[in-house]
């Protein structure tokens, strides 16, 4: 049973008092304590140092910091903070100035909080076994390299981070940390919506991030799922829906990435030997380019994908090594396949396959792009299909390609 304490002593109608009476009712509790705040301003740069529950009860209660330094700092297992508004902390990129920072501590809940004008967010430093859920978070008004990460994970296993909001800050980070459930988030107008290196063994599932730079991108990382999520309008020079570098084991499957620059990045991964990536039952659409291949990846497993709308489908950056033509293409809906299905079992019944023709000549030479979709590369694209003056280069082959993409939304293999 948790001992009460109410912190009935509040602020005057000035804002902020000089001494920080929530710091004092803190030194004050007995570990275990709950203290509820009522509604007003606390001043902030509060340190909890023992196993506490901290509740604005009603969301009417902030903690405003003084524009130096963190906000809320936490340094004890077994810390609950919920239901409050978190607002100002410093500027400092090399102090990590945040809202809320965990370190070495396990069983902490950050929950219905809304955290504003913090340069970090929340900063997990070996921290385990806890959850950050529903809360709120937006970074500093700077331009988008010099904000703060909404979510920092360092070092922290085993915890997780779902439900949250994320607009207007700079990345959410999962480095050096392993087995953290990541679902049911939503990202917007930030850099990387999600953002993983040197991690293992982590579950994204059913996120959606809209209007970033990149989607998910996954480095240096092994043995994780990402499932169910949806990448909208990631777009810029650097825009990507979901991205793999030197990554191993992963299976990709049922997510949607719609009108990105590139759909699928995938650059030497699988990266170990004996490893294989699976990019199964996802929905690629509207892209300018639905997979690009940037250098040398061998062995994905890429079936039961619908392709539709993308300008162009698969992208090799280096079509005479014919990397893209080294993975496994099956089962997969192409809006270009120009077969029949004479049996009417929804498979066509001749391979499709992807040939770099006339049209494709800016891949070779990025100067020609100028000229793509222009009448004269047109013709010269159909007069090479008509009567090829030479073998066109081969990026692909799926031996059975789905008729209809509703085929595979029936069978229950796309959602």
């Amino acid at each position: 049973m948790f001992k009460r304490v109410v912190a009935a002593m509040m602020m005057t109608t000035m804002g902020l008092m000089a001494t920080n009476v929530l710091q004092d009712a803190i030194d004050r509790a007995e570990p275990g304590s709950k203290l509820e705040l009522p509604a007003g301003e606390y001043v902030g740069n509060i340190v909890i140092d023992k196993p506490l529950i901290i509740d604005g009860v009603d969301k009417k209660a902030k903690i405003v910091g003084d524009g130096n330094g963190t906000v809320v700092t936490i340094r004890s297992d077994y810390v609950t903070v919920k239901n409050l508004t978190i607002l100002r902390s410093g500027k400092e990129h090399e102090k990590v100035d945040a809202g809320i920072s965990i370190k070495n501590a396990r069983h902490v809940t950050v929950e219905n909080c809304r955290i504003d004008d913090c340069l970090f967010g929340i900063d997990l430093e070996q921290v385990h076994e806890s959850a950050i859920v529903r809360n709120w978070i937006r970074s500093k008004p700077f331009s988008l390299g010099l904000r703060g990460d909404a979510i920092r994970l360092w070092y922290s296993n085993d915890n997780n981070i779902s439900y949250n909001h994320v607009t207007r800050s700079r990345d959410v980070v999962v480095w050096y940390s392993h087995g953290n459930v990541i679902e049911h988030n939503f990202g917007e107008y930030s850099r990387y919506s999600l953002h993983f290196m040197y991690a293992g063994k982590n579950e994204v599932l059913y996120n959606t991030y809209e209007h970033n730079s990149v989607g998910i991108f996954f480095m240096y990382s092994q043995d994780t799922v990402a499932i169910g999520n949806v990448i909208k309008n990631s777009l810029g020079t650097t825009g990507l829906g979901i991205g793999l570098k030197d990554a191993s084991n992963f299976k990709l499957i049922g997510n949607t990435v719609i009108y990105c620059a590139r759909g699928f990045y995938i650059d030497r991964s699988p990266f170990q030997p004996d490893m294989q990536n699976i990019i199964r039952n996802n929905r690629i659409l509207y892209n300018a380019e639905g997979i690009h291949f940037h250098s040398l990846s061998i062995d994905n497993v890429i079936e039961g994908n619908i392709f539709k709308g993308n300008i162009d489908n698969v992208v090799d950056e280096e079509p005479l090594l014919g990397h893209s033509l080294k993975n496994r293409w099956d089962g997969n809906y192409w809006d270009d396949y120009e077969g029949f299905d004479r049996n009417g079992d929804g498979i066509g019944d001749t391979p499709y396959n992807l040939f770099y023709y006339a049209d494709r000549m800016w891949l070779l030479n990025p100067n020609v792009k100028f000229f793509y979709a222009s009448p004269v590369v047109s013709i010269m694209n159909f007069l090479a299909k008509l009567a090829p003056l030479s073998e066109p280069l081969r990026l692909l082959e799926d031996k059975h390609p789905v008729m209809q993409e509703s085929y595979l939304e029936k069978e229950g293999v796309v959602r």
